[in-house]
Order: structure tokens, then sequence, then C-alpha cells
């Protein structure tokens, strides 16, 4: 078969690959760095407010993103919502339940992301697609049941709050899309990535979407005490700041010549990455059927990346 015929696409390369991987084990260190944070919620709005900060700093420093339309600016503040309710919901999800529960139910957002995306972009999911979704499905009830057949398996603590972050991420999965075609539509000079723009203000929208969960007592007493410089919780959110940031500006460095289908199928390997976390760092003991099941959830969205 010609390369040159329509349709193909190449294989990943072993830079962009590595460049991916990469990019999946920053994101499950991310995330169980919050799992092994004193108060997740509270984790969260620390590690959003560098990019809130950088996001101001943008606004001030960068017309562009002023003149963007309002249509622009609607979609952002939709993207915010859900990436808000994605930091909340993850932090109570991890703050009663495991990493390896939590993570790769959270994570199977590629598979479901063609039911938002479909009526409201106008993207289609072929036969194989739907097979990949059915597959993650399997695999979420493995890993939430840990194969139980039992419907009360279904209600293990967190478990809910997990559904809803994959729900939070499907949102924000179809917004932050819609925000950046419009932003691909305005002038850029700025010597920061549109993306790298784009980031810090959907940071900012999810720092100010915590700012209710922070400010009641006594959360806000322990907000004050970890913004001090001495503080291990905010040292650690520095930290989970730059690998998020670092994480996103691998993956976009490997979208720059690598198939997104492939890319996103490999980026679910921080599924495994985080399973692998939540022995290793946080001593869980998830048991054979939820190990199956990341490996099940990694295959199912690896057939819709590349085949739906």
């Amino acid at each position: 078969m010609s390369r040159a015929r329509a349709g193909y696409r190449r294989a990943v390369t072993p830079t962009e690959l590595a460049l991916v991987l990469a990019s999946a084990a920053l994101h499950a260190f991310w995330s169980a760095w919050i799992k092994g944070s004193r108060d997740p919620v509270l984790f969260n709005f620390l590690q959003a407010a560098p990019g809130a900060l950088l996001a101001i700093a943008l606004l001030a420093a960068s017309p562009q993103l002023r003149t963007a339309d309002a249509t622009f600016w609607a979609w952002v503040g939709a993207a915010s919502v859900c990436h808000a309710a994605y930091l909340y919901w993850m932090a109570r999800a991890l703050a009663v339940a495991d990493l390896s529960l939590v993570y790769p139910i959270a994570r199977s957002t590629p598979a479901f992301l063609p039911f938002a995306a479909g009526p409201l972009l106008g993207e289609r999911l072929s036969a194989a697609g739907a097979v990949g979704i059915a597959v993650v499905v399997a695999g979420m009830w493995c890993v939430q049941t840990r194969g139980r057949v039992d419907p009360r398996a279904w209600i293990a603590p967190g478990a809910g709050l997990a559904l809803l972050t994959l729900a939070a991420t499907v949102g924000y999965g179809v917004t932050d899309k819609a925000a950046m075609a419009r932003l691909d539509g305005v002038a850029w000079t700025s010597p920061v990535p549109r993306s790298v723009a784009y980031f810090a203000l959907t940071s900012l929208g999810g720092a100010l979407g915590l700012v209710p969960a922070v400010a009641r007592a006594p959360r806000a007493a322990a907000l004050r005490a970890a913004l001090s410089p001495s503080s291990p919780e905010l040292r650690n959110a520095l930290r989970a700041f730059a690998f998020s940031l670092v994480g996103y500006s691998l993956v976009l460095e490997a979208l720059r010549s690598a198939p997104a289908s492939y890319v996103v199928a490999v980026r679910q390997s921080s599924v495994l990455f985080a399973v692998a976390l939540g022995v290793a760092w946080l001593r869980e003991r998830p048991g054979s059927a939820r190990i199956a099941g990341a490996v099940i959830i990694c295959a199912g969205v690896a057939l819709v990346a590349i085949a739906g």
C-alpha cells in the first residue's frame, strides 16, 4: 500500500514515543502527589495557583488574548467550570479511595469523548470505536468491582466521585477543543505559544472554581499554613504544577509531528504508571482484577484512538 494513500497514518517514532511516555509518567506522578497530600482539595488549589498567576500576567501582556471574540471566551468559561469540577471531584475521590481505583476510571475519557463530541462538534464514531468503548466499560467494571458480579460492588467508596471526574474530563475535552479552534483564528505574535496561554487560562478558571471550597474554615486556616515557604505541601504542589506543565508541553511537542490518535493511545499508559505508583509509593493493594482492568482500559482506549 502506498504511503501517500489517503487515510494513511504512520506510527510514532522512538523520539515521539519517548515524549508521550514521559508525559504519561509525569501525569501519573502528578496524581500520586494529590493522593499523598494531607488535603487533596487544598493541594489542587495550591498547584493551580501558579498557572492562575501566569494567566493574569499573560492577560496583561498579550493583546492577542484581549482581541479574541466572545465565542472564545464563552468556551473558556465553560472549560474553566469543567476544569474546576475535575480538580474538585478528583481530589474528593482520592481523599477516600485508592489511586488504582480512581485513576483508571477518570482517565477513560478518550473512550467516552465521542458521545459529547458527536452532537457538539459533529464527530462520528466507527464500529471499531464502539467496540473499543465496550472494552473500556469492561475494564472499568474490573477496576471498580474487582471482577465481582454483586451490584453492591459498584458503590465502592470513591467510585461515584471517580465517575464524576470522568464526566468532567469529557466536558473539558470538548470545550478545550472548541476554545483552541477559536484561538487558532486569532493573529498571534506573542512568544508564548497559544497552547501554553490557554493552559494558564484554564488554570486560572480551575483555581477560581476551588476558592469556595478552600475559603471555608477549617481549610482556610490550613491554606494560610500551607502558604508558608517552609511548607512541604506548598513545595509538593509547586512540583506537581511543574510536572503538569512539562507533561503538557511534551504532549504538545509530540503532537507537532505524530498522529494524534497514536498520541492519545500511548498517553493512556499513564493508567499503568498510576497503578504501579499506587503499589510502590502509596502501598496500595489493588489485586489482580483491578490491574487487569487497568490493562483492559488501556487496550480499549487504544482501539478507540487508533481505529475509532
